[in-house]
């Protein structure tokens, strides 16, 4: 993965009258990330992505795409950007292929083999010349997102793209965010309230509440952070149950018979597992386990909504 900046946003701000939305805002996402951006509602995610995509004019600050101030290099800029606000508008009486031949105008225009490529790489191309009004919703985000793609962007930013999805929907899009990530070398930038969405896709992430950050960096490295539910199967149970209790930094334990949930520290899981097993103890299973919900609510906690 490349050090290079893809996107930087240096003490980015907007006010709405006496309310700030966002303040003194710092992102840094790097070539070939998945970025998660996550935060409570009104927490300022999509007035964030909309100075961004130069949509709505910071009162404060300034955003970088590509190391170049896009207050000064817009158009420069954007021509490497594809974007999902929510959710895409559509001339829902023509065919999805004549909507993208329309972006694709707009966009400074287009080719055939174009248009075939992206309706391909969403999974579209069966359906390409039906009237987008018989599409499910899940069709309508894939082809939102193959407008994004047209142009053959290095960087998108999708915001909520999984917004009204069914199971399978959500198991599409996030298969196709992976693919464009790995296969097409894409930047993403994805905002979404699904916790379980980011945590499985986003190889980095940040979290905001209240228009300010609260926490960015690597998935796996802030998970493995701070407090871990680990899933104990041990014999004999009653023995591995007592030596637990004893165990400094323990917050909490839990026995139903057959596993221990223990509540500690990540960073002590290994010397608990080498202390079973030097008393004796045969651990047939050791889960740490700290999911992106627990993080998330642990460090957003008490955040009201200020939209």
């Amino acid at each position: 993965m490349s050090d290079e900046r893809v996107l930087q946003t240096i003490n980015l701000g907007k006010r709405y009258g006496k309310r700030w939305a966002v303040s003194d805002l710092h992102l840094e996402v790097r070539r070939g990330e998945v970025f998660g951006f996550l935060g409570p509602n009104g927490a300022g995610k999509s007035t964030t992505i909309r100075m961004v995509l130069s949509l709505v004019k910071p009162t404060s600050g300034e955003v970088m795409l590509f190391g170049k101030p896009l207050r000064t290099h817009r158009d420069e800029v954007l021509a490497r950007v594809g974007g999902l606000v929510e959710s895409a508008d559509f001339y829902t009486y023509l065919s999805a292929r004549r909507n993208l031949e329309i972006v694709g105008v707009l966009r400074g225009g287009w080719t055939k083999q174009q248009i075939d490529d992206v309706l391909e790489l969403v999974g579209l191309t069966h359906r390409a010349d039906d009237r987008v009004k018989t599409y499910s919703h899940g069709m309508k985000q894939r082809l939102g997102i193959a407008q994004a793609l047209l142009g053959s962007p290095e960087f998108i930013v999708l915001d909520e793209p999984t917004t009204g999805l069914d199971p399978q929907g959500i198991k599409e899009v996030r298969q196709l965010i992976k693919q464009l990530s790995a296969e097409k070398s894409i930047t993403i930038f994805l905002s979404s309230h699904l916790l379980s969405e980011i945590e499985q896709t986003a190889t980095s992430m940040a979290i905001i509440n209240r228009g300010r950050l609260v926490v960015q960096g690597k998935v796996h490295d802030l998970l493995d952070g701070g407090s871990s539910l680990v899933k104990i199967e041990a014999v004999p149970s009653e023995k591995a149950l007592a030596l637990i209790c004893e165990f400094p930094g323990i917050e909490r334990v839990d026995f139903n018979g057959h596993t221990i949930d223990v509540r500690m520290p990540a960073s002590a899981v290994a010397a608990l597992n080498e202390k079973l097993v030097l008393a004796g103890i045969h651990v047939q299973a050791l889960v740490p386990k700290r999911s992106l919900e627990e993080y998330f609510l642990s460090i957003t906690e008490g955040a009201s909504e200020i939209d």
